[in-house]
């Protein structure tokens, strides 16, 4: 018991450290790269606003908190996520994952952004010279979740991003550690999780896209090829805090409340609501709102989210169909489709 809990005040210490050392916002909102590791995957957390940093399990809460990874309900999972996100982008994910007595749970998961293709425009050619590119990013995951007791899970994911733009590219690793805490002061359905997100090291693009022909005039020499040293840039860490509140009405109907406050290094800090009701763990209807209480109103992209769920069992299958609609500015409202396998 002492283990478990040097173990934990560990793990808080650094995450709260971490969190003091990256989190900021202010002046540095925007200045961030690799953002594609802010875009949520998964109808059930985006339908709840990303507020399931508690009640989520096993693959559908790995985005959220890696910690939740090893509360499935099944050995093994499977699940595939499609978006249709902003500007005609498509966000496609995948994940497995396998539970393994007395070690933890594993899990890999791949995120991909789908971007059509984009004209190559020139100085001497502003409306195009004929030629397109598609770009690509990429986000693959190796993730670790384990049980410190029946009530405290931790887990850590390991992110490797690529990002590639014509002919320049870059690459980076990230980590994403979480610890959750089950009937938190011995109240059953009270949760608690802490999640630090996207701590790594700068990035930074390079490739032959950044060679150009000029003149130099300090040395004797002809136009030729010179490069230029691209600008590092840090990746979009935040630090997160999150309650949940399961309360059972008899053995048919259940609801779960839960909120989450992100402090991010580069975005005003965020308050993320959700509400959802389950009807004998088959029917699922949820609800959830962002806030941002510094922001501008031209800031504020992201309003009001719903979804709906069905889980069913295939005799020893179990299958489950996720939903959510997310309203936005500008752009055409976000619709994700998930489907999940456990066996």
């Amino acid at each position: 018991m002492k283990k478990i809990k040097f173990i934990i005040n560990l793990f808080m210490v650094s995450l709260l450290f971490a969190g003091s050392i990256y989190a900021g916002g202010g002046s540095r909102n925007g200045t961030a790269g690799a953002a594609q590791l802010l875009i949520p995957v998964g109808a059930r957390g985006i339908a709840l606003a990303g507020s399931t940093l508690v009640g989520a399990t096993g693959l559908e809460g790995l985005y959220w908190n890696p910690a939740s990874l090893v509360r499935s309900e099944s050995s093994t999972n499977v699940m595939f996520s499609h978006m249709n996100y902003i500007a005609d982008i498509g966000v496609e994910y995948g994940a497995i994952s396998t539970n393994i007595e007395g070690f933890g749970a594993l899990a890999f998961s791949v995120k991909s952004l789908g971007v059509d293709d984009i004209n190559v425009t020139t100085v001497q050619n502003p409306d195009g010279t004929g030629q397109t590119f598609k770009p690509q990013f990429m986000t693959l995951g190796l993730s670790y979740a384990r049980l410190l007791s029946d009530r405290i899970s931790v887990g850590v994911t390991a992110n490797l991003v690529t990002e590639q733009l014509a002919l320049v590219s870059a690459s980076g690793l990230s980590l994403n550690v979480g610890i959750s805490y089950k009937d938190l002061a011995n109240i059953d359905g009270l949760g608690f999780a802490v999640v630090l997100k996207n701590l790594g090291p700068q990035m930074k693009f390079d490739g032959s896209g950044l060679n150009i022909k000029a003149n130099s005039d300090d040395f004797l020499r002809g136009t030729q090829y010179y490069k230029v040293d691209a600008a590092a840039f840090e990746l979009p860490t935040t630090l997160e805090l999150g309650f949940g509140y399961s309360i059972n009405f008899g053995q048919m109907n259940a609801i779960n409340i839960n909120g989450v406050f992100q402090n991010s290094q580069f975005y005003y800090d965020e308050y993320k609501v959700g509400l959802e009701y389950a009807f004998n763990n088959t029917l699922f209807v949820r609800g959830g709102y962002l806030l941002m209480p510094e922001a501008n109103e031209d800031d504020r992209v992201y309003g009001l989210t719903a979804g709906v769920g069905v889980n069913y069992s295939l005799g020893d299958v179990g299958l489950r169909f996720d939903y959510a609609f997310r309203e936005t500015k500008f752009f055409d409202d976000n619709h994700i489709f998930t489907v999940a396998l456990g066996f």
